[in-house]
């Protein structure tokens, strides 16, 4: 078939599939664009000719499109997504952030930029970043180093072998991440004979690999040899649907959980064995059994330095690591024995061979989530600061109101600790948090995302002011495309989060709050107040303005029965978030300092490391 370059791209997209537990879904559910010179005449001229089943997005900044793709991605559980096309230079690198998302969180991207001309006849052309020292580098170079697959498409044939391999790539549980394919704009509108078999129906098979004899075998040995295992639940619990056999394996053993913002929601919250979110941004209970366990379960999670409070938050000097993983690179992670295979698979394969073993914990699973149980129940009940709620006290309130079923949204600042520490989820798949690159941005874009993948129900983002300043662009897409979101914004006037972090390392507040300017030349002045609602009606949306909870039950009540996206103005009070619960983040504390709280905070940190794993 004759066809130009983005015309047989697009027939291709259309065609592809997954198939994962015998069901068989369409992998590719449309294209985010923005139209530039780079794209609009070459895959904007494919779309709209047609005779494709793809429906066209508009976004309207290329990162928050991006964003949003990952969070329809991540909702659905990585078997559908959305690629995101650009023009060349500023529109493309625009993506790049997102990109760094998606491979930092393993969420299936495609990006599909604009290029500069392959012909090179038009050079230097408008938006072009000439390099002297290489004429073939383009601005689209920058996605190399974010990206799991990168090509560039120099002659129209050249397509067929980058699909194949980015397919590829979208479709693998173990190394799923960012591709880009790189669209110079002279070559996305040659033709080419397309062969029928490139344009077919393709099927890729999501296949859950099972675990090796060998594999397992040392698996049961070392839960034999301890006495007090521990489960982390990872994104790749999430992802491959496994959260019931995990579940049966913790109950057959007694092994407490806990949970990772990828892993967290899975495991129903008052189940008696878990735990709740494990490390830095975790809660009191996990962490206190963390450093009891002489075995650590690491099911689907990359051990991030926020799930092991910097190797430093598994105390047992006897502590070893067991690591069911199907990405080889994250299971040999902290010298773990290795399980390179589905999580759900392992855990029936262990239980299979591991008869008559019990751990050795008592009392201490029930009491340390009791405990923590009572530490939630008083942050919901925080009282109100300078005449307006508390951060934790406004979560409570959403927590209780908010049907089941509804998907709560969270990237960055202060907000995901709160989340992971005390939401209480009710049902799987509602829990959507990405922090795995902790993008500023993700928020509102992740809300629309989500909401397309699941629009029956209801999605709520919780961003701070900080984070929405950053980006809110596709809350306008979620106007356009009448998709309603609940936007809740959390005002604390800065970035909380960063000056919390500032101070605990013996700095003063500097450069985190929102304060204007003064004759001192510092932005020492009054802390600026913003009507982020007024922001919202501007759009079009319903738009609420809350400092009291009795405000707020009001407005998620009202906001029930709206049908545009809304948005909720909460004017919490500063440093009214959750604290830390016996854990350590390292970061780089100054070595030489004129203040003596940085110098004890620089002590502090050495003798931490001290009692840190090295690898």
């Amino acid at each position: 078939m004759r066809l130009t370059m983005a015309q047989a791209l697009v027939k291709f997209l259309d065609n592809q599939y997954v198939s994962f537990d015998g069901k068989e879904t369409k992998f590719v559910d449309g294209i985010f664009g923005i139209f530039g010179h780079g794209c609009v005449v070459g895959i904007g001229q494919a779309l709209e000719q047609g005779g494709h089943s793809l429906t066209y997005y508009q976004g309207h900044n290329e990162q928050g499109m991006a964003h949003a793709a990952i969070a329809f991605a991540k909702q659905n559980n990585r078997r559908k997504i959305i690629p995101c096309t650009s023009s060349i230079g500023p529109g493309a690198l625009n993506m790049v952030t997102a990109c760094g998302t998606a491979t930092a969180n393993r969420i299936p991207l495609l990006v599909l930029p604009g290029d500069t001309f392959a012909c090179r006849q038009p050079d230097p052309v408008l938006q072009q970043v000439e390099q002297p020292h290489s004429y073939s580098t383009t601005s689209n170079d920058a996605f190399r180093a974010v990206c799991k697959y990168w090509d560039r498409i120099e002659r129209p044939e050249q397509l067929m072998t980058a699909c194949i391999n980015a397919m590829r790539v979208l479709t693998d549980a173990a190394d799923t991440g960012a591709v880009c394919i790189a669209m110079p704009q002279d070559v996305e509108a040659e033709a080419f004979d397309y062969p029928d078999y490139f344009l077919q129906k393709r099927v890729w098979y999501m296949d859950r690999r099972v675990p090796t004899d060998r594999e397992i075998e040392a698996a049961v040995e070392m839960i034999k040899g301890s006495e007090k295992p521990m489960i982390i639940v990872g994104g790749g619990v999430t992802y491959s649907e496994s959260y019931e056999s995990v579940l049966a394996f913790a109950e057959k053993y007694n092994i407490p959980i806990g949970e990772t913002q990828a892993g967290k929601g899975q495991i129903p919250y008052a189940h008696p064995l878990n735990l709740g979110g494990c490390g830095v941004t975790g809660g009191a209970a996990a962490n206190a059994i963390a450093k009891k366990a002489d075995l650590v379960i690491a099911i689907g999670t990359r051990l991030t330095d926020f799930t092991t409070c910097s190797k430093w938050g598994f105390q047992n000097p006897d502590v070893k690591m067991l690591s069911i993983n199907v990405c080889s690179f994250d299971a040999f992670k902290m010298d773990s024995t290795a399980v390179i295979a589905d999580a759900g698979k392992s855990a029936e394969a262990i239980m299979a061979k591991l008869d008559g073993y019990r751990s050795g914990w008592t009392t201490e699973i029930a009491e340390a989530k009791n405990a923590f149980d009572a530490e939630i129940t008083r942050c919901y009940n925080a009282p109100a600061s300078d005449g307006v709620l508390s951060q934790m006290r406004a979560l409570g309130v959403i927590n209780e109101v908010i049907a089941d079923d509804s998907i709560v949204i969270g990237s960055s600042g202060s907000l995901p600790g709160c989340l992971q520490r005390i939401w209480k989820s009710k049902a799987p798949y509602t829990y959507h948090v990405e922090y795995g690159f902790s993008c500023m941005g993700y928020e509102i874009c992740g809300a629309l995302g989500a909401k397309l993948a699941c629009p029956d129900k209801e999605v709520y983002s919780m961003v701070g002011d900080g984070s929405f300043l950053m980006l809110h662009s596709e809350l306008y897409t979620a106007v356009q495309e009448n998709k309603k979101i609940n936007i809740m914004l959390f005002d604390n006037s800065g970035w909380g989060c960063i000056e919390n972090l500032q101070n605990g390392q013996g700095t003063d507040t500097f450069g985190t709050r929102f304060t204007r300017r003064t004759d001192s030349g510092l932005l020492d002045g009054e802390v600026i107040f913003t009507d982020y609602a007024k922001i919202a009606e501007g759009y079009g949306c319903k738009a609420y303005r809350i400092t009291t909870d009795e405000e707020l039950y009001a407005a998620l009540k009202d906001a029930e029965k709206q049908t545009v996206p809304t948005l909720f103005d909460i004017k919490v009070a500063h440093k009214s978030m959750t604290d830390g619960y016996d854990s350590w983040w390292r970061v780089g504390v100054a070595e030489v300092s004129e203040s003596e709280r940085v110098h004890e905070c620089y002590e502090d940190m050495k003798a931490n490391i001290e009692k840190a794993r090295l690898y």
